[in-house]
């Protein structure tokens, strides 16, 4: 490794070389990325950035790697995660609520229900951490993360930080404003109070309709697709006649068709195919064209073309 030196001298967090990022995926599927560094404070973040950009490495930003799927072929430059180690959760008033990015989402939104917040209850059982919700928009049972939001902090590529206003970012369906070229580092909630019996009934519904409706003690990265405008990519999958279809050791799930599973050995490569043989079907039924919720790292482009 060309930086290897340079970059485990410069840092008091941790670096792995050559780290398989099956290690890091909720999928347990991923070639192996140059550098894996888990900073230990902001100053190792700014470093490791100012670095990477000063010697045009790409970066990569993960969180717990619940919406990933990873090349076999793995990923050549600066994997960075701040899964567990940003993780201060602390409440700045009654009704708000700052988080560092690598908080887990769903011990948050425990906190708050703990506190007789409302905003959260439909978030309850979302894997990930904040700042991978942030960026996707994560949300459930018509509930989003934006809706709550007062300011995000980040940390550009050459180290210097900025705070986004709630009104500075675009928030849209699974999506958001932030550049690639930033990392979120933490953000300011704002909620409101509620009686805990309304609050326990929303968590409840929320809890039991994913219990019921997703398959959550397998391998997966949750939703592979968006849903389309006034429908669903697991109903359009199903009607496709697509549920349980396999693929090496990849299966589309017979509980949820949005759900491709890893049922023990599944590669990259598998969980391509059955992407790409849902986006041909429903195009072929239905003329509309699914669209990756998933992150794909490490992909040659042109890999989920159909």
């Amino acid at each position: 490794m060309r930086y290897e030196k340079d970059i485990t001298n410069m840092i008091n967090g941790v670096c792995l070389i050559n780290e398989p990022m099956s290690k890091h995926t909720t999928y347990g599927i991923g070639g192996p990325c140059s550098y894996f560094i888990k900073p230990r404070d902001k100053k190792d973040l700014k470093t490791i950035l100012k670095f990477a950009n000063e010697n045009s490495i790409k970066v990569y930003f993960v969180g717990s790697g619940s919406n990933l799927l990873v090349s076999d072929s793995g990923i050549d430059g600066i994997v960075i995660s701040l899964d567990k180690v940003f993780k201060n959760i602390v409440f700045l008033t009654d009704t708000e609520i700052y988080a560092e990015a690598g908080a887990m989402l769903g011990k948050m939104v425990k906190l708050c229900i703990g506190k007789s917040l409302t905003g959260f209850e439909s978030l309850i059982g979302v894997p990930g951490t904040l700042g991978g919700a942030l960026i996707m928009n994560a949300g459930a049972f018509g509930g989003e993360i934006s809706k709550c939001i007062s300011y995000v902090d980040i940390i550009r590529m050459d180290g210097t930080e900025h705070q986004y206003k709630f009104q500075d970012i675009e928030f849209q369906y699974r999506s958001s404003s932030f550049s690639k070229d930033e990392i979120l580092v933490g953000a300011s909630f704002r909620l409101e109070k509620d009686s805990k019996e309304n609050i326990q009934a929303k968590r409840y519904n929320a809890s039991q309709g994913r219990k019921s409706t997703q398959p959550l003690r397998v391998r997966s990265a949750g939703s592979v697709f968006k849903n389309p405008k006034n429908t669903a990519a697991g109903y359009l999958i199903d009607k496709a006649g697509l549920k349980g279809t396999a693929s090496g050791g990849a299966v589309i799930s017979s509980k949820h068709a949005n759900f491709f599973v890893n049922s023990g050995n599944a590669s990259s490569n598998d969980i391509v195919a059955l992407i790409r043989l849902a986006r041909k079907a429903v195009m072929k039924k239905f003329g509309i064209h699914l669209e990756l919720e998933i992150k794909p790292l490490g992909f040659p482009k042109g890999t989920f073309d159909v």
